[in-house]
């Protein structure tokens, strides 16, 4: 357990609110220069937009919410340091190994798919045992 746990019901600050609304607002204003401003060409809009939501973000990030997804995300990126990737020979074998399981599955599912067929062919085929039973 993290010994960081906080209330969960706490309630949010005005001054995030506002960062909140703030934020919305420079990406709705980028949004709106992107098409407003059409004649401008491509590049200089995209980077517009660009710009706009990097700074929408950022002004995100100071929030309460914002500075626990940051610290949820370089708690990440520490755990992430910590796992022991396959080499790329294992990696290899493994999906090798996969794919031998599958056609081997595969076999056998489509030779009992093939045996069904045989018993329900011959349980329906006229004059069979089956059928004189309800004759």
């Amino acid at each position: 357990m993290n010994s960081k746990v906080e209330q969960a019901n706490q309630a949010v600050a005005p001054a995030d609110v506002a960062k909140y609304v703030l934020a919305v607002l420079i990406a709705a204003a980028g949004l709106f220069a992107f098409y407003w401003f059409s004649q401008w060409p491509g590049p200089v809009r995209g980077l517009v937009m660009v710009v706009s939501l990097a700074a929408a973000v950022a002004v995100a990030a100071f929030t309460a919410k914002g500075r626990d997804a940051r610290e949820f995300i370089s708690e990440s990126v520490f755990e992430l340091r910590k796992v022991v990737w396959p080499t790329r020979q294992e990696s290899l074998r493994i999906t090798g190994l996969i794919l031998i399981v599958v056609v081997i599955v595969s076999l056998v599912l489509s030779l009992f798919d093939w045996v069904i067929a045989l018993v329900i062919e011959q349980l329906l085929k006229p004059g069979s045992w089956f059928n004189s039973l309800f004759s």
